[in-house]
Order: C-alpha cells, then structure tokens, then sequence
C-alpha cells in the first residue's frame, strides 16, 4: 500500500502577496505562527531570502527539542517560498538525507493573498514499516501526514490571526 506524501492547505489573509511572501520568507519569523517551530538562524546575514540560503530551524514538540538544517530552493518575491530539510539532530543537525520539502505559494485574490502551505515527505526511500513505527512514536500516534495536516492548519490560522484574515 501506497502512503500520501504530500500535505497541503490553504487560507485567505487581508495582505497583499509581497507583504506576505516577506513575513513568510523570512525564517527567523516562523515560530510567531508555527505550533512547532521556535524560530531559526540564517547561517549568513542577508538582505532578503535567495535559494541556496541556510538556516538552522529551532523545533520543539512536547519535551522533544531538535534542530533541522535546511537550504531555501525557491525564493520568487510575492509568488512562492520554499525549502527543503536537509539534516537533523537534537543538538546540532548532523544526520543527513531527504527529509521534508516545504513550500509556500502566494495567490492574489479579491481581499488578500491565498496562502497555500505544502509540506511534502522526502522520506521516500524508508520503507513503510519503519515510516508507521518513526511516525507514530516522534507524533505520539499518528502518521506524519495526520500530524502535518494539523499543524498546516493552526500556522495558517495564526499567519492569518496576525497579518488579518480576509472579509
């Protein structure tokens, strides 16, 4: 049996696509909407985001604390955003391989920007075996994509709770 490797949803905010594509974009910001994430620190100073940027994304779940490195694969101002998780570790990421891609779309509509959330698994190689058993102890029961899918949900509700939801 085939498992879903793509989680995605949507929510419209009352901001113009650049103005949310520059809050979104910026990795040190994430944790003021994400229920996981507690920020990051970008491995070079910048004026903005360019693909091939590092940062060290700071996470924490419960008691479980870790960190992940990731490298920015598309920074299109006011249209789309998106990274992939190269390494983990709990203190420093150190284990390497496909983790997890994340993107971000901004869509102009009537009121705002619809703003599209996409975490894809890059664990493709796992077996499904060891994907069942990994997912439910790091989740506490259940699968990444169920776990994803709520977590996609509220950093959307509070991106929108904070740059405003749209009428």
């Amino acid at each position: 049996m085939s498992r879903t490797m793509t989680v995605t949803d949507s929510i419209v905010v009352a901001a113009d696509p650049l103005s949310v594509y520059q809050q979104v974009s910026d990795p040190t910001l994430m944790g003021r909407w994400s229920p996981e994430n507690r920020g990051a620190e970008v491995a070079r100073p910048r004026e903005s985001t360019y693909v091939g940027m590092e940062f060290d994304g700071f996470n924490k779940r419960g008691a479980a604390r870790w960190v992940t490195r990731c490298v920015v694969i598309a920074a299109d101002p006011g249209q789309r955003f998106a990274f992939r998780v190269e390494a983990i570790g709990v203190r420093r990421p150190w284990l390497r391989g496909g983790i997890a891609t994340w993107e971000y779309r901004f869509e102009p509509v009537d009121g705002g920007t619809r703003v599209t959330e996409t975490w894809h698994d890059d664990r493709a190689r796992w077996p499904n075996a060891a994907v069942q058993v990994f997912d439910r102890i790091a989740t506490g029961g259940d699968t990444f994509v169920e776990f994803q899918r709520k977590n996609i949900h509220r950093t959307l509700r509070n991106l929108a709770q904070e740059l405003g939801p749209a009428d």
